[in-house]
């Protein structure tokens, strides 16, 4: 069996994104250009920034093809984080869409 430690490293960074959208929601509810409003929006700039230190180091050590097939995972990352933090509905067809995600990374990772 092959080592599946590289795509839980992908699966990090791409969590460690999805955190951008949440401070760019925060950013929105606050007044524009206001102290919070900009130290939100900086957050969500560090945060691209270490995602972008992270993704060098994922695409150093496996084929980029391998880690964008689970780009999709930002998708139920931000889902999950706008349900917790924002209190947004998850839909049924939300539960279906990342459903039909998890199931093609898997499928993905089982191949590989």
């Amino acid at each position: 069996m092959k080592n599946k430690l590289p795509y839980l490293g992908v699966l990090g960074a791409f969590l460690v994104y999805s955190f951008a959208s949440v401070f760019s929601k925060w950013a929105s509810l606050a007044e524009f250009l206001s102290g919070p409003y900009l130290l939100r929006l900086a957050g969500a700039v560090a945060v691209l920034g270490v995602y972008a230190i992270l993704w060098q180091q994922i695409i150093k050590r496996m084929p980029v093809s391998d880690a964008y097939m689970f780009k999709g995972s930002t998708i139920i990352f931000v889902l999950l984080l706008s349900w917790l933090l924002f209190g947004e509905a998850i839909s049924l067809q939300n539960g279906i869409g990342a459903a039909v995600i998890v199931a093609g990374m898997y499928l993905y990772a089982k191949e590989s």
